[in-house]
């Protein structure tokens, strides 16, 4: 049998040797074949995946739709473009997992680009965002955490606020970056609801009071931008 990464050619040896499972009882003789269908199916759905990422170099590298249309057996140089955006449609869901399957048409697919496009450029928006508030971020979390003695804590509050304290330890890329900034905000909006709910202070003693005031503010300028 070929090597067990070689699922082309144990695929062909099972085609080519299908007979010998006759001595097998009728149940295995069918599970058998049904496993041979749903291995072709994912060889099918990967061939697909790479000839969609071969296409996109093809293009990136110059090559016309009118010199792909044989290439991906078409006849003309719109239906390449066609036929290319349809095995978009697979490339996506190996790219983002946990995408919802999208329609094999090329409108729907390049309306799932764009939506791609967005949701990369609000987070890039947010992570630039984050950075630019690094160098305030860190010591209003730093303060909040060092008096979190002198805060009146429920169980959601000191849930976000053992969340800042574990990604502060670590703090460095963008993406903890914005972690932080949201475990932060949820810390600061379970104090304040709890302020609300009891009607007393959050903060007991000066100190807290002002690294709670501090992280407020950064906060609530966080939420103010758009």
């Amino acid at each position: 049998m070929p090597a067990d990464d070689e699922t082309y050619g144990a695929l062909l040896y099972a085609e080519k040797h299908a007979n010998s499972l006759r001595r097998l009882p009728p149940e295995r003789q069918q599970e058998a074949a049904l496993k041979r269908v749903q291995l072709w199916q994912y060889l099918r759905e990967r061939a697909e995946i790479h000839q969609a990422r071969a296409v996109d170099e093809a293009r990136a590298v110059g090559v016309e739709w009118r010199e792909l249309a044989p290439a991906l057996a078409v006849k003309a140089p719109n239906a390449a473009y066609n036929k290319a955006k349809r095995l978009q449609a697979a490339a996506f869901m190996d790219d983002v997992p946990g995408t919802e399957p999208v329609r094999r048409t090329p409108e729907a697919v390049m309306e799932t680009e764009q939506h791609f496009i967005r949701q990369k450029e609000a987070e890039r928006r947010a992570q630039d965002a984050a950075q630019q508030r690094h160098h305030l971020l860190m010591p209003a979390a730093r303060q909040l955490l060092q008096h979190r003695d002198g805060l009146v804590l429920d169980e959601d509050a000191q849930y976000w606020l053992d969340e800042v304290a574990e990604v502060l330890s670590h703090c460095s890329t963008p993406t903890q970056v914005v972690s932080l900034s949201r475990y932060l905000s949820a810390a600061v909006r379970a104090l304040s609801n709890a302020e609300k709910r009891t009607a007393r202070p959050a903060a007991t003693t000066n100190e807290a009071r002002l690294a709670l005031s501090a992280a407020t503010s950064l906060v609530t300028r966080r939420n103010a931008q758009p």
